[in-house]
């Protein structure tokens, strides 16, 4: 007999970004299973209200409620549904990361012979402002990463589809990548196009 792997789930009130007919959402997840074939399901409530049933490769991003952060998890859903409508100005700007930092982290990432040149979101919060991400920063700051003007310095890294760390690209990608950015019109007043 073919003994079926359960999938790692995800748990009840975990906050997720998750894709529902090509259209990213963030939710909550009220009940969570397994199918027949060990994979893992969500019923998801969005910031309306909304429900869901999705499964678990349509998960993107989660955002596990710690115990310091259940007394306020209203809060931070409505904070989470805020932050996933802002786009990379409005992302740089909460986080106090602009190209030019962006830049220095890349050069700390393939600077590091230890490592294997890779950074997180937490990482890259504490690379920056010397301290540990919540929930919230790490959410934004992986946000921040996707952006078309971190893709110039980082590349996504996927586990089980999901993107969970960025790894720095060869100082001669990074160029030509910076070059073809910069060039872009819309790109041209970008700060990292001066640095």
């Amino acid at each position: 007999m073919l003994q079926v792997v359960q999938q790692h789930a995800f748990t009840v009130g975990t906050l997720v970004e998750f894709e529902d007919k090509k259209r990213t959402r963030v939710g909550k997840i009220t009940a969570s299973e397994h199918k027949s074939n060990g994979g893992a399901r969500y019923s998801v409530e969005d910031h309306d209200g909304k429900k869901f049933d999705i499964p678990d490769k349509a998960v993107h991003y989660a955002m596990k409620i710690t115990p310091d952060n259940e007394r306020r998890v209203a809060a931070l859903f409505d904070e989470f549904a805020v932050a996933l409508e802002e786009g990379p100005a409005d992302l740089e700007k909460d986080l106090e990361i602009t190209g030019e930092l962006l830049q220095m982290a890349w050069e700390e990432a393939i600077e590091d012979e230890d490592s294997s040149h890779e950074i997180t979101a937490k990482s890259l919060v504490e690379l920056i402002h010397a301290h540990s991400a919540s929930a919230l920063e790490a959410y934004k700051a992986w946000r921040l990463l996707r952006t078309e003007a971190s893709h110039v310095f980082f590349k996504e890294i996927k586990s089980n589809g999901r993107v969970v760390a960025f790894k720095a690209k060869t100082a001669k990608t990074v160029e030509n990548t910076k070059r073809a950015f910069c060039t872009k019109a819309e790109n041209a007043e970008e700060d990292l196009c001066f640095v």
